[in-house]
């Protein structure tokens, strides 16, 4: 991760965020349709206060995915507490929403918008709550030998941010997967 300096004459950080793991008990209750839902949890792993929150957190989340034809449509939510770590640092209760829409043109191109709607329920203030970002891009999925790479890159404006929240964002990434 890469933090931006906040003031003028702030030095900027870079390092590793928080590690946050998630697992879904899933079925499809139709032949387009997926639910699961399992626990998520976040690992105290950054290796900088300014690139992660310095304690341990777990809470509920929740997937659908419905695949009509060429489109991947479907959601992902969750809500953390806090549990352990430093305790001299804020406690966490944060909510997380991603809504995913994909339409698949074929060859493995793909236009994409999966937004991460979020909500720091301990934050100072109404305005400090949300973020709320706005946009899409586009990805191609490809294979290395056998293995399947996923490459996907979307710019978002944040319609909604805290205070000293970024006002755009630029997600650049690459999946390994490794299906059954």
């Amino acid at each position: 991760m890469h933090q931006p300096s906040l003031a003028k004459g702030d030095s900027s950080t870079t390092g590793l965020g928080d590690i946050n793991p998630s697992a879904f008990f899933a079925t499809s209750i139709a032949k387009d349709l997926l639910v699961g839902f399992g626990p998520t949890v976040t690992l105290a792993t950054s290796t900088d206060s300014d690139l992660g929150s310095r304690r341990y957190s777990a809470g509920p989340s929740a997937v659908a995915v419905w695949t009509p034809g060429k489109w991947v449509v479907g959601g992902l939510v969750s809500n953390q507490w806090s549990f352990a770590g430093d305790s001299s640092d804020q406690s966490v209760n944060e909510f997380l929403f991603q809504p995913f829409l994909n339409y698949n043109f074929g060859d493995g191109w793909y236009a994409t918008s999966s937004p991460i709607i979020t909500a720091n329920w301990k934050a100072d203030g109404d305005n400090n709550v949300w973020t709320v970002p706005v946009g899409g891009g586009g990805g191609k999925l490809f294979r290395i030998g056998k293995l399947p790479v996923n490459t996907s890159v979307q710019y978002f404006e944040n319609v909604e941010n805290p205070r000293f929240g970024s006002d755009r964002s630029l997600r650049l990434q690459v999946q390994f997967l490794f299906p059954k």
